[in-house]
């Protein structure tokens, strides 16, 4: 992967959409994690008390960490001392809420003797369910990866690594340890990244360990994509976001592993996406029962759900995929998703939001600024400005041009530094220019030719 931080965008198209992310979206979604108390809850797990009722969705700590997230790709288009001054004084909320051994879940902490209604009465109990604890965990890495490589800071970092340790302390088949999965996929893909950062072979290990145990456990259901052990899954099924986040574990695992069962299992399941289950705007979900995949070729247009959050796991799926194999086939899938299905949930000014994302509509459906189940809106917030990261990669002496948009990046090819700009009107005009600002070596150019270019 080529990281945000290495581009920065100039573009006409994506530069509206990330200013407007600057200037609408992520305020808008720190503010409302003021106003709904979310904020709230990390205070009261430092100051943990038998009055407190626990409200409240059990996944609300993850809007924090998912807005963060976004802020701090924002920070590199956009350097902001004030930005990163207010979220240095979140993250010591965040920090004081932490238990001495690295867990952090408020729904829990704030009262232990009466947690969330989904929280069970010991930890992980209801992870499998609906206590969200390794959900938490996994927005929680994404978003201190992100600050990390924005700022250079470790003050979430640190906190996000001792909760990793935390899970895989207590997370596992050995004496004192508990077999179980997410039952909310994201973990897979955030211990993938972390292991990456750190380069700590324990982390890719415990996402392995996720995906390898998934279907032997308590939980055996396709809404959940545990109805069968994950190297012999061949179809989408269940809950779309849930599946879109674990799809692309798989792939992470798969590439980082090489292991050639989930090479071959991820490989499947992305040739029944594209081929039987794939609105032609790149969204997924089919039916809003369960906010899932339909049958084979089941695609209505005015009932599609079409989960913002489904079509932004797609990116990050067919992004690993791309990564694993360097095909343009995953670009093409990506960039249909990226221009059509994700856009489509955040309205030109970043104020307001879809959840579902139908073909049809007869007027019933409006862009909210916020939902009670926020997971868009945050998602959203997260998202758009992480783009940048999307552009190029890079592969020994091999530099990829995958998707068009006015920029400037600093990467390294072959150990040597190339300054690379990228002009054009895209997707308006076809007309791209690309300039080599300095380049030190020789190394192979490879530009995407979109699959929709004929002759």
């Amino acid at each position: 992967p080529v990281p945000f931080t290495s581009v920065k965008v100039t573009d006409a198209f994506w530069g509206q959409r990330l200013q407007a992310s600057r200037e609408v979206t992520i305020p808008l979604a720190f503010s409302k994690c003021e106003e709904t108390g979310r904020y709230e809850n990390f205070v009261k797990a430092a100051n943990p008390s038998d009055d407190y009722v626990v409200g409240g969705l059990a996944f609300d700590d993850t809007d924090v960490y998912k807005t963060i997230e976004g802020a701090s790709y924002l920070l590199q288009t956009y350097p902001d001392k004030k930005l990163m001054k207010y979220i240095d004084s979140v993250l010591v909320v965040v920090a004081a809420a932490q238990e001495p051994d690295g867990y952090l879940n408020t729904s829990r902490t704030m009262n232990p003797k009466h947690p969330h209604e989904w929280m069970g009465s010991e930890r992980w109990e209801k992870v499998e369910d609906l206590s969200h604890e390794f959900y938490n965990l996994g927005h929680m890495v994404e978003g201190a990866i992100a600050h990390y490589q924005a700022t250079g800071k470790r003050n979430f970092l640190d906190i996000a690594i001792r909760y990793a340790d935390c899970v895989i302390r207590e997370i596992g088949e050995g004496e004192g340890q508990v077999v179980r999965v997410p039952g909310h996929q994201i973990a897979e893909m955030a211990l993938a990244k972390l292991y990456r950062i750190t380069g700590e072979k324990k982390y890719i290990d415990q996402a392995k360990f996720f995906l390898d145990k998934r279907g032997y456990t308590s939980r055996t259901d396709e809404y959940s994509q545990a109805h069968k052990p994950v190297l012999e899954q061949d179809e989408a099924v269940g809950h779309a976001v849930r599946a879109g986040y674990m799809y692309a574990g798989m792939a992470d695992v798969a590439a980082l592993t090489g292991d050639k069962g989930y090479i071959d299992a991820i490989g499947n399941i992305w040739d029944n996406i594209v081929s039987k289950k794939y609105y032609i705007t790149g969204g997924v979900g089919a039916t809003a029962s369960g906010e899932a995949f339909g049958a084979n070729y089941e695609l209505p247009n005015m009932s599609a759900y079409c989960e913002t959050c489904a079509a932004i796991a797609q990116v990050y799926l067919n992004y690993r995929l791309f990564l694993l194999h360097g095909d343009s086939k995953y670009y093409d899938a990506l960039e249909r998703t990226l221009y059509n299905g994700v856009i489509s949930g955040i309205s030109i000014d970043g104020g307001k939001f879809f959840y579902p994302n139908p073909l049809q509509s007869m007027g019933q459906h409006q862009r909210q600024a916020w939902f009670g189940c926020a997971c868009c809106p945050s998602n959203a917030a997260r998202f758009m400005p992480s783009v940048p990261q999307y552009v190029y990669a890079v592969k020994d002496n091999n530099f990829y041009v995958n998707l068009f948009m006015g920029n400037t990046a600093k990467v390294k090819v072959g150990g040597k530094r190339v300054e690379f700009q990228h002009e054009t009107n895209y997707p308006w005009n076809g007309d791209i220019t690309m300039t080599m600002k300095k380049a030190n070596s020789k190394f192979a150019l490879n530009i995407r030719i979109p699959g929709w270019v004929k002759g």
